[in-house]
């Protein structure tokens, strides 16, 4: 997957909506091997099996969104749960929406959900410091004027504007990211964690790059080929 981003990034384009249903197996064949992980309640039930891909070459799709660098720049892009805080904000964006999205779907891949299961921009945003803890100062007040609404005297108007008890609730269930990823990995778990945190950075000049990600020791130590 962030190979794919290199390749696309070198060529000045940026996808917006990356996101599990676009990026694809190349090949339908998987191989079955017992889940030991998934024990049956009695012998008559069997074995319980998961499917693994024989190959794991993917493609990226939907490419309907896409935009050069130098386009002008829609407002709102990538899939909600996807998406980049600085697009939230409306502080304009760039490759770096991308590597978010990346960060996101890896985490899913890592837990089985949606890292945030959201569909509301405020909630969204409390979610994001929940999992990585708060928003940079200079981002929330550089918040564009419909973005204003999100933050009151220099912080998230969170829970104070919170829409629901039962969005405060979503929010509050949330695990930091490490913790997140602990309950799931138990090999290379500090690697996945580190890259994961460099991938989800705020401020999107920060953020790794495709080529710097791919650089990462979680990619260039042997133990990744077994995530």
């Amino acid at each position: 997957m962030t190979e794919m981003e290199v390749v696309m990034h070198d060529m000045r384009l940026i996808h917006t909506d990356l996101k599990p249903e676009n990026i694809l197996f190349v090949s339908p064949e998987y191989v079955k091997i017992p889940d030991y992980k998934v024990t049956s309640r009695s012998p008559k039930e069997g074995m319980f099996y998961k499917r693994l891909p024989k190959s794991s070459a993917i493609k990226v799709i939907d490419f309907g969104s896409t935009a050069y660098e130098h386009q002008e720049h829609n407002y709102i892009v990538s899939t909600r749960h996807y998406r980049a805080p600085e697009v939230i904000l409306g502080l304009g964006w760039s490759y770096p929406c991308d590597i978010w999205s990346v960060g996101c779907i890896l985490v899913e891949l890592c837990s089985g959900e949606a890292l945030f299961q959201t569909h509301e921009n405020l909630e969204h945003l409390a979610m994001m410091e929940r999992v990585l803890g708060p928003l940079p100062q200079n981002m929330l007040k550089r918040a564009e004027r419909h973005a204003e609404k999100y933050v009151k005297r220099g912080r998230l108007d969170w829970p104070e504007g919170a829409a629901s008890r039962d969005s405060i609730k979503a929010v509050l269930k949330l695990p930091r990211l490490q913790n997140l990823i602990m309950q799931h990995v138990d090999h290379s778990a500090g690697d996945l964690i580190d890259l994961l945190q460099a991938l989800l950075r705020y401020d999107p000049s920060n953020r790794l790059t495709a080529h710097e990600a791919l650089r990462h020791p979680f990619f260039t130590r042997d133990h990744y080929r077994r995530f």
